[in-house]
């Protein structure tokens, strides 16, 4: 039934744990971390103050800006284009800052070894 060999599993045979303790992934994470908590944050402050503003604001929130457009209509607009804004800014910080450290990492695990720092050590150059 076909080829028998088989090719080894890279990252079953890994030490997560030893990755995970070089100062590459530790960079990895920070920066990661940087990112996302203050991003969650300000996007978590943003959207419980429309839901706020929405239940105890309504004057405010039915003032009319233009037609039947008013300003609770636009505050719920503009919360799709923050998510969208935020995801674009994510993906444009993650191909810049985190995939190539992810890269070096992933190369260290299919067959480079690292010592603590993050440094090669031996193995097949990429």
């Amino acid at each position: 039934m076909g080829n028998s060999a088989r090719t080894p599993d890279v990252a079953a045979s890994a030490d997560f744990e030893e990755v995970q303790a070089t100062e590459q992934f530790k960079e990895l994470r920070r920066r990661h971390r940087s990112f996302v908590f203050p991003m969650a944050v300000a996007f978590l402050l943003w959207y419980f103050a429309y839901v706020l503003l929405a239940d105890y604001a309504v004057d405010f929130m039915s003032s009319k800006v233009w037609g039947n457009i008013n300003v609770g209509l636009i505050m719920g607009l503009l919360q799709f284009v923050t998510t969208f804004a935020i995801t674009g800014w994510y993906v444009s910080y993650s191909n810049r800052k985190l995939d190539p450290i992810a890269a070096e990492i992933r190369h260290g695990i299919e067959g480079h070894e690292f010592d603590k720092a993050g440094n090669r050590v031996g193995g097949a150059t990429p």
